[in-house]
């Protein structure tokens, strides 16, 4: 195998599929990324793929043989993003002994590789559904739900994004038990996005936050209008973007019934600015971080503003007012600084209203604005008197 290429192409291929070698590997080869040279495209090929998550793309090259071999992705990539980016980079293998020589204007490097028979192949759909995703929704639709997902492995399921697809529309959910983010998106699909149509119910499918947190950065990066292909049969799902690939292992189980989660109906609103909310919360978080966590919530419908106040023991107090649109009587309700704030991030609208009903149910968070279909639910914290 013999290759020239840029050194900032390789260095950004190399970067994007490293994030999926495995960091613990269960074999030396899963360390390593896969590089395939093909003479008939002059295209490099790279891929990193730990057996759950999976990352392919292809640069521009000068193929002057083709072939394969898999490197140590940390060696390779601390090599390569160091070598100067005035000079196109040489990769020559030398097949009995499987090293590699890379050359650049700044120096001559040999690096040991492995065979590539030894990589597993990435896993490939070629049955079962097929979705065309619009990639700008795509992004809304993740943005506005991966943060809630749990990050504790014990709750698997609730580790990932529930996806459900139906006509044109996504639905996104994400739950870790203590606060549910959910977000509809309309004109997700392109029309007859189905083409195996045989749940007229629409299709539905839960994913590892890591995979998609991936679909996500290549997403946003993606500088054409073309949609993105999905393909999804027996466990497995593959994202397809023109020469780049993300493939992703689906999470098994039925995913819970959010739909219950939240309440039909609420005695109290508070209405409020949104960056005046979350720029308080900042402030009053300072303090909050340094205890527990928690602010306290304390509606006041006569004055028109809710003060939002931290008491960390030993510490110190804060307490910061908002002018509020109050409906209801006056209560005390209180939460994780945190969740509230991650919620508030991912909404775009001017004014949010706060919806609950006592101090000790859930509370929902909602814009104002009918046109922002996000529902961004958080269970309050017990306030012991």
């Amino acid at each position: 195998m013999k290759v020239v290429c840029s050194q900032s192409e390789l260095n950004s291929a190399l970067q994007l599929v490293s994030r999926a070698v495995a960091t613990r590997p269960t074999h030396p080869v899963l360390a390593n990324v896969l590089l395939t040279a093909d003479a008939g495209s002059n295209r490099l090929s790279l891929t990193g793929f730990d057996l759950s998550l999976g990352i392919q793309t292809s640069i521009a090259a000068s193929v002057e043989t083709s072939g394969a071999i898999t490197l140590p992705a940390r060696l390779l990539g601390e090599i390569v993003s160091r070598l100067s980016s005035d000079s196109p980079v040489t990769l020559v293998v030398d097949d009995p002994d499987e090293q590699v020589q890379i050359t650049s204007l700044s120096g001559n490097y040999q690096v040991r590789g492995m065979s590539a028979d030894d990589y597993p192949d990435l896993p490939m759909v070629d049955s079962g559904m097929t979705l065309k995703l619009q990639p700008e929704r795509l992004v809304q639709a993740l943005k506005g739900t991966l943060f809630a997902s749990s990050a504790d492995e014990a709750k698997q399921l609730l580790t990932g994004v529930h996806l459900k697809f139906d006509q044109r529309a996504l639905e996104a959910a994400a739950t870790d038990g203590h606060r549910l983010a959910v977000l509809n998106v309309d004109d997700a699909l392109q029309d007859a996005a189905v083409t195996d149509a045989t749940d007229q119910e629409g299709f539905a499918v839960t994913l590892p936050s890591r995979s998609l947190r991936e679909v996500e950065r290549l997403m946003a990066s993606w500088q054409s209008d073309e949609p993105v292909s999905l393909f999804c049969d027996r466990g497995q799902v593959v994202f397809l973007a023109a020469d780049q690939m993300v493939t992703s292992r689906t999470l098994e189980g039925t995913y819970p019934n959010y739909g219950q989660l939240i309440p039909d109906g609420f005695t109290r609103t508070f209405g409020m600015d949104r960056r005046a909310l979350i720029a308080a919360l900042e402030r009053i978080a300072v303090l909050a971080d340094q205890h527990n966590n928690v602010v306290k919530f304390s509606s006041q419908p006569e004055d028109g503003v809710v003060q939002i106040s931290a008491d960390a023991q030993d510490v110190g107090s804060g307490s910061e007012s908002l002018p509020a649109n109050l409906e209801g009587d006056a209560m005390q309700i209180a939460f994780n600084v945190r969740y509230l704030l991650d919620g508030l991030k991912a909404m775009g609208s001017d004014r949010i209203v706060l919806h609950c009903n006592a101090p000790t149910t859930p509370a929902v968070l909602r814009s104002d604005e009918v046109s922002e279909a996000f529902t961004y639910l958080v269970m309050p914290v017990q306030i012991r008197s």
